[in-house]
């Protein structure tokens, strides 16, 4: 077996096993172009929910457009905000393939759901009470909370993939190596590209099937596309670059320091600041002595002003 040269080794990632990589059988476009099409499907799919979902809102559940836009714009909100939550499970435990790979799974369990309700039978006449103006009827309770429930696990899931696909397809290029770094560069470029045609087809041609064919095949569509996101992705998990991070400490960590330290110091003379600072070596001599100065000078003219008000 050959030993692979050192120059091929990629400095900065390992395997998905923790042993360094060597550059021509690891990461480039090999890899990148697998997690673009996962990225491609996922767009998909959450574009195939959210384009259409006031229409499911008003016509299966006999929502009013009112009650309809009000849920839609929570769960939207909701799914904007939770890739915060997917960045920090990321970063603080699971790591960004592991982050994908559970994401694209509960992409699958809350499209499988989504489906399943699709294919339930509508409320019958007889759960209808007609009034003098409209037909309200009202959708058995227990389809509505599976229906809810199978929305919100596509929120976390879109939660989990929104902030690691792309980080993770960057890492596949070394910044260091100057081919690399051109087409780290055009792999970005790529990367819009295909959100920007999922995002398209999805409007105009999901939309359609929805409205015009059935529900159940549209969510079942996504369901599927998200199936064969998730084969392909774990079928490059060989060639994936994972970036190594050693003893690092959590970002999370490093930034909950930092406000501890402000509260801490909010009594704290300028002073004192920079003698605690020169102990641990952060700031030269001179300028704590210059700011113990300066203090000094304050405490002189604020003594000065007290004379002359007297």
């Amino acid at each position: 077996m050959e030993v692979p040269l050192l120059d091929e080794t990629v400095e900065g990632v390992v395997d998905y096993h923790g042993h360094p990589v060597c550059r021509s059988i690891s990461g480039g476009w090999r890899s990148a172009s697998l997690i673009i099409a996962v990225e491609i499907a996922e767009r998909f799919a959450y574009f195939g929910v959210s384009s259409n979902l006031i229409n499911f809102l008003t016509d299966q559940l006999h929502q009013s457009t009112a009650t309809a836009a009000k849920n839609v714009n929570t769960w939207s909100g909701t799914a904007t905000l939770l890739p915060l939550l997917g960045a920090f499970l990321a970063d603080c435990f699971l790591g960004r393939y592991r982050t994908i790979v559970f994401s694209s799974a509960l992409y699958i369990l809350g499209l499988g759901f989504l489906t399943v309700y699709a294919t339930l039978p509508s409320p019958d006449i007889s759960a209808c009470q007609e009034t003098e103006n409209s037909l309200t009827c009202s959708p058995n309770l227990v389809q509505v909370m599976v229906f809810f429930f199978s929305l919100y696990l596509v929120a976390f899931a879109q939660g989990g993939h929104k902030p690691c696909v792309q980080a993770f397809g960057a890492d596949q290029f070394d910044g260091q190596h100057p081919e690399e770094s051109k087409a780290k560069s055009s792999f970005f470029n790529w990367w819009y590209f295909g959100i920007s045609l999922a995002s398209l087809f999805t409007v105009n041609i999901m939309s359609y099937v929805q409205d015009y064919l059935s529900w159940s095949l549209g969510f079942g569509i996504l369901c599927i596309a998200m199936v064969f996101a998730l084969a392909i992705f774990l079928l490059g998990t060989r060639t994936y670059r994972f970036s190594n991070r050693g003893d690092e400490e959590n970002p999370f960590v490093r930034i909950g320091r930092v406000f501890i330290t402000a509260i801490r110091n909010l009594h704290v003379n300028s002073s004192e600041i920079a003698h605690v600072e020169e102990t641990h070596g952060l700031l030269p001599h001179n300028n704590s002595t210059q700011l113990s100065k300066e203090d000094d000078r304050g405490r002189m003219i604020k003594q000065d002003h007290c004379v002359e008000f007297k």
